[in-house]
């Protein structure tokens, strides 16, 4: 987190700032009413749409913003070195046309039926967990339940073994973590991510199995197999991104949960809530935003925007919009009509949706159903990580039954 602290997040935000990671939405509010596009020099220079509208034309506007890089950090593509069209994680950081050749090679392994077929495998994880915490008055639900399941499921997925998982929580904390670090010190923490996937890489195509990685590595586009800079780059994108936003999400929703047990009550009796509660629980606890890069100087939404400027899309925010949602800054776990943004808007909307809230609403009912009435133990011990993914990393939660 940054040593300087921001003054006014209208003209200087930061998301690595103590004060936006502990509670951004008073910060949100302040800006949706008096800025709704925030500006910062930071990171090179950068802008911060708040509302909705604003994330929304954005999100969808593939002419004026380039997504070849979509962690904020202080380099820039042409810096980094990054290959065009690819970009380093496609199809998250590839541009149209590429984008929609890289997003379809994956969509079929991220379709309802291989995910659904998971189910089991997932619940069976999250009952062997909560069996790790039983007999504790107090269990830490975010490092020691809501940090698993994800890596273990993505594990899986991609056939990495399965005593690595402490290395992808690693990885995790240096792509997303580290933002306000220079380009060198960034480029060089890298380098133990870059020699694990390379290492993968060679060891599937030595040794091919039924997995996701096989499956990227024998993928043709117009009669080639994939470059492996493309193989590389979209196992670090499903890594990485299948990680740290589910463990958030998870453990958000816990957090909640933890401080509503009007809530907890609700779900623990009305098991039937469960689908429109997971909808709730990613509106109001959206952990994901991404960024854009400007492609050249212009004025957009009333802002004199310059080439390679950043834009963080504010999807939580955007989420909380009351333009858009009623009561938005109320969590209401019945929520009827909830066309939420949490997954993203446009063609880069999240690939892998169907694994996030199967994950989510199975961790929450193996929870609630281990433990069906607990708070929070010290609510000032709770800490949250920084950067462009939100969520509770220590979470200590009292168990009452």
């Amino acid at each position: 987190m940054t040593d300087n602290p921001v003054k006014d997040f209208a003209t200087d935000w930061d998301h690595s700032d103590s004060q936006w990671v502990a509670d951004p939405y008073p910060i949100w509010e302040d800006l949706r009413e008096r800025c709704p596009v925030a500006h910062t020099e930071r990171y090179g220079g950068g802008w911060f749409p708040a509302t909705h509208a604003g994330v929304s034309k954005i999100a969808k506007d593939t002419d004026n913003f380039t997504s070849r890089t979509v962690v904020i950090g202080n380099g820039r593509p042409t810096e980094l070195d990054l290959p065009a069209p690819i970009g380093l994680a496609p199809p998250i950081t590839s541009d149209p046309p590429f984008h929609a050749i890289a997003r379809r090679l994956i969509l079929p392994a991220f379709a309802p039926g291989p995910i659904n077929a998971l189910e089991p495998m997932i619940r069976e994880l999250c009952i062997k967990l909560l069996d790790g915490l039983d007999g504790q008055d107090v269990v830490n639900a975010g490092s020691s339940y809501a940090r698993y399941i994800p890596p273990s499921v993505i594990r899986g997925m991609l056939g990495f073994p399965e005593e690595d998982i402490e290395q992808f929580l690693e990885f995790v904390h240096i792509i997303l973590e580290g933002i306000d670090h220079p380009v060198e010190e960034r480029l060089e923490e890298f380098a133990p991510v870059e020699a694990y996937f390379t290492k993968q890489i060679e060891e599937h195509m030595d040794n091919p199995r039924d997995d996701l990685t096989s499956y990227l590595l024998n993928a043709e586009l117009d009669g080639q197999n994939l470059a492996l800079e493309h193989v590389f780059g979209t196992m670090v994108l499903i890594l990485v991104a299948g990680i740290d936003t589910t463990w958030s999400a998870i453990g958000s929703s816990i957090w909640h949960l933890a401080n509503n047990p009007a809530d907890l009550a609700r779900l623990v009796n009305e098991p039937e809530l469960m689908p429109v509660a997971v909808e709730e629980f990613l509106r109001f606890y959206a952990p994901v935003t991404m960024a854009r890069l400007v492609k050249e100087d212009m004025e957009y939404l009333g802002c004199p925007m310059k080439q390679d400027d950043w834009i963080l899309l504010g999807f939580p925010a955007a989420n909380r919009d009351p333009d858009v949602f009623a009561d938005a800054d109320r969590f209401i776990i019945d929520r009827a009509e909830n066309r939420h943004v949490a997954f993203g808007l446009g063609i880069h909307r999240c690939a892998g949706s169907n694994l996030a809230r199967l994950e989510l609403r199975i961790a929450i009912e193996e929870f609630i159903k281990r433990f069906p009435t607990f708070e929070l133990a010290d609510a000032e011990s709770v800490t949250w990580a920084p950067g462009q993914i939100r969520g509770p990393r220590n979470l200590p939660i009292r168990i009452l039954s």
